[in-house]
């Protein structure tokens, strides 16, 4: 119970900086091509991991940067991130999005297969009722599925796989450098694929963006490694990431003055209530 209780509050941790971190990226890429501006906000969280591993003394232990399951995590973190953005220039939003989010889904599959946990009929319904408040929130059209949807679904795999991977790293890994791991591996796959696309100068205000939101990136990336390092059951941190979609409607109300409508507002009720029933089934099974 202490395990997935620090697990949980990890989760929901790295879920509201990963989605402010989207919201400053999305500002940014207003104003310059979304590759280049995930190549350098890539750079930029790097640094910030290279300035956090220095006033920690991790910077010691900077070999365990190429440890072969720290690097596999990397690989799949960059992998996963270019070919979900591949497909998000091909098919709407909101389909791109549901398929994102069904992550908890595949993780809790995983969960099962790979880890060995026992998820019981309860925690299978409740994260499937999540899914379904998802779908009530985004509102996806079914004819705008087609085989792109697919190529979203592989990256939406692979980051489900790189979340079990990171399950196995040895102890004597500090997170810090998993986090640099994965920026550094990020940024170099962002920036070749920006110079092919061909490289775009921005204004200052478009670089205070790409800082901030390297910044959030840079915590999304260590708080997602505690929670899943924190020895708690993955198909009970999992559903939590539903929360997202919480956060991305209040800031996209408070930014860009888009109100969620009556469906909406069900979807909301619906993965709230997921999250709390999960959170009173660890409470009786304690």
């Amino acid at each position: 119970m202490v395990d997935n209780t620090r697990g949980i509050v990890a989760m929901l941790a790295s879920v509201v900086v990963f989605i402010f971190n989207d919201a400053l990226i999305k500002l940014a890429a207003e104003n310059m091509p979304s590759v280049q501006a995930i190549g350098m906000r890539g750079l930029f969280a790097t640094l910030w991991c290279a300035l956090a591993m220095l006033a920690t003394g991790d910077w010691r232990r900077i070999s365990y940067a190429v440890h072969p399951q720290v690097m596999l995590r990397s690989g799949l973190e960059a992998a996963a991130a270019i070919i979900y953005l591949i497909a998000l220039f091909q098919i709407p939003f909101a389909i791109a999005t549901a398929v994102n989010l069904s992550m908890p889904l595949i993780l809790t599959v995983l969960a099962v297969l790979v880890l060995k946990e026992d998820v019981r009929w309860r925690r299978w319904t409740a994260v499937g009722v999540g899914f379904v408040g998802v779908l009530l929130v985004i509102q996806p059209r079914p004819g705008d599925i087609n085989g792109w949807t697919w190529v979203a679904l592989t990256g939406t795999c692979l980051s489900a796989c790189r979340d079990v991977v990171a399950r196995h790293l040895p102890p004597a890994v500090p997170t810090l450098v998993v986090s640099f791991s994965t920026a550094i591996t990020v940024a170099i796959a962002g920036c070749i694929w920006a110079l092919f696309e061909g490289w775009q100068p921005t204004d200052a205000q478009t670089w205070g963006y790409l800082a901030a939101s390297s910044l959030l990136l840079a915590m999304g990336y260590q708080f997602l490694v505690i929670a899943l390092r924190s020895g708690g059951e993955i198909s009970v941190m999992a559903p939590f990431r539903y929360s997202s979609i919480l956060w991305a409607l209040g800031i996209g109300y408070v930014v860009w003055g888009e109100a969620p409508n009556t469906l909406a507002l069900c979807g909301i009720a619906v993965i709230v209530g997921s999250g709390l029933y999960i959170l009173h089934r660890e409470r009786v099974r304690t």
